[in-house]
């Protein structure tokens, strides 16, 4: 069991067992989260993970910057320990930014995309 916690919803804590979702197991006990795909593939229910760790290897929705500014997506991430996250849109600004103003650097991508494939 970990224990995750909700920091922009008043700290509000939940009990989790990892055998599923954070997605799922925080809906299964009320906690009104976005959602759209729910294999990894968008990002609509992203949060911010604040503290804990999480695997999220499914997902495959999020860069590098955005995996390193702590983002996770919740249908896929299943709670290693406990967590603290900020959730909805107000946990999501540094999730977007104008590629643009501020196009992202090859180390900020996906490696498979970032380096050329040998044809």
């Amino acid at each position: 069991m970990n224990i995750i916690t909700i920091a922009n919803r008043e700290n509000s804590k939940y009990e989790v067992k990892g055998r599923k979702p954070l997605l799922d197991e925080l809906r299964d006990q009320g906690v009104d989260l976005p959602y759209g795909c729910k294999y990894g593939g968008c990002i609509t229910c992203a949060a911010k993970l604040l503290e804990g760790e999480v695997d999220q290897r499914a997902q495959v929705a999020l860069n590098n910057r955005q995996i390193n500014d702590g983002y996770v997506i919740l249908c896929v991430a299943r709670a290693k320990t406990d967590a603290t996250f900020e959730i909805g849109v107000e946990s999501h600004d540094k999730l977007y930014r104008n590629p643009f103003k501020d196009p992202l650097q090859p180390h900020e991508l996906k490696a498979d995309i970032a380096v050329p494939k040998d044809y």
